[in-house]
């Protein structure tokens, strides 16, 4: 068990707090940063949230550049843009403000402004990690949802429309210098958003917890990432408002992206096609997916799954094995209960498509460090029960 050395650290500095947005100005300040880039999408920069970091630059007197190109799903040209305008404008600093996407094509910006070639060069799966000749000029996360954790995460992910598929690009520099979460700046997300992103969180926790790769760290912040899911994203959907809920969606969708440091499973190689082939959310691809994989899972899984229907509530003497497949049952009522419609036939998704979708999944690397592992058929498998 112990024959393989693993290294363990969380480096990044977080910034918590109602409020926490107004520490924006001292943080460029501790990391000596003068002409920030903030990247952001055309949706959110006329929004409260945005404005309410915006307040913080001019409160601060810092002189900044605003991008807000960033698409739903990033493509490679939303960082190519980016880079071009940080470059142009003579930036130092990028600071991330909304969803993954605007967070993911923050950090990919500050790679290709000094790194030459295209981002695909530097995917992760085909050595790209050793050709990031960082360090990269800092960067500062802030989201405004609670889904993907990117604030925290040392991956950027992309889609190569030319590819037809999504780049990893994996490197320690890329994780952020500060990542501030602000209940506040997560109020205004509608319920749909906040649900979705919330199964993003809690499919990382999961999947990261039953992903077999040895890391206790990260399975203590998955066990209490699951925790935080399960008793505060029904609250936070239900009503906006609840500053409580909201503030800990956020802890606990940073949690998740610590813990996947360890890896991911099925249902992420399942979902990223999804995103990249017929623009499906990809908290929401991961929501629908998940109790299929959970199933295709059970064996291998069964104590972990065991210990997540407890969580819920179950604390009955039964079995690991009876509890496990209770909690495939629990997380579908989960879905149900946030208005999650499930079915991929229900989302845009042919059934015709699924047999190119389970190619793109298997070209995805989160598969291969699935609890129970999985050819190309047990990914179209899944896509079927999913559909």
């Amino acid at each position: 068990m112990f024959d393989t050395i693993t290294t363990f650290s969380f480096p990044t500095r977080i910034v918590f707090g109602v409020g926490a947005t107004r520490q924006l100005p001292a943080c460029l300040e501790e990391i000596g940063v003068r002409r920030p880039l903030v990247v952001t999408d055309p949706g959110l920069r006329a929004a409260p949230p945005f404005k309410a970091v915006e307040a913080a630059l001019r409160d601060g007197g810092i002189q900044y550049e605003v991008f807000d190109g960033v698409h739903p799903n990033p493509i490679e040209e939303d960082v190519v843009q980016a880079a071009r305008a940080y470059r142009t404008a003579g930036c130092d600093c990028v600071i991330g403000v909304g969803g993954g996407s605007a967070i993911d094509v923050a950090k990919a910006t500050v790679v290709m402004a000094r790194q030459e070639g295209t981002l695909a060069d530097y995917e992760a799966q085909a050595g790209g990690m050793d050709r990031m000749t960082g360090p990269y000029d800092p960067i500062i996360a802030i989201p405004t949802t609670a889904g993907t954790g990117s604030e925290v995460g040392r991956s950027s992910v992309i889609t190569s429309p030319k590819l037809r598929r999504k780049i990893i690009i994996f490197s320690p520099w890329l994780l952020p210098k500060r990542a501030i979460l602000d209940p506040e700046l997560t109020v205004s997300l509608p319920p749909f958003l906040t649900a979705a992103t919330g199964m993003d969180a809690f499919t990382h926790c999961l999947e990261s917890l039953t992903c077999p790769v040895y890391h206790p760290l990260c399975d203590a912040i998955a066990i209490h990432g699951l925790e935080m899911v399960v008793h505060f994203l029904e609250r936070a959907t239900r009503n906006g408002h609840d500053i409580e809920a909201r503030g800990n969606m956020l802890v606990a969708a940073s949690m998740g992206a610590i813990a996947f440091q360890k890896d991911l499973g099925a249902t992420h190689s399942l979902a990223h096609p999804l995103s990249t082939e017929f623009g499906v959310h990809h908290g929401l691809a991961n929501a629908l997916c998940l109790p299929a994989v959970m199933r295709f899972n059970l064996d291998a899984a069964a104590p972990y799954y065991a210990r997540l229907a407890r969580i819920y509530g179950d604390g009955t003497n039964e079995a690991d094995n009876r509890l496990a497949a209770k909690a495939a049952e629990m997380v579908e009522g989960m879905i149900d209960r946030l208005g999650i419609k499930r079915g991929l036939r229900n989302h845009g998704v042919p059934q015709e498509g699924l047999q190119g979708l389970s190619e793109s999944a298997f070209a995805d690397s989160c598969h291969k460090t699935n609890i129970r592992p999985c050819t190309q058929d047990d990914l179209l498998r899944l896509y079927q029960e999913s559909w």
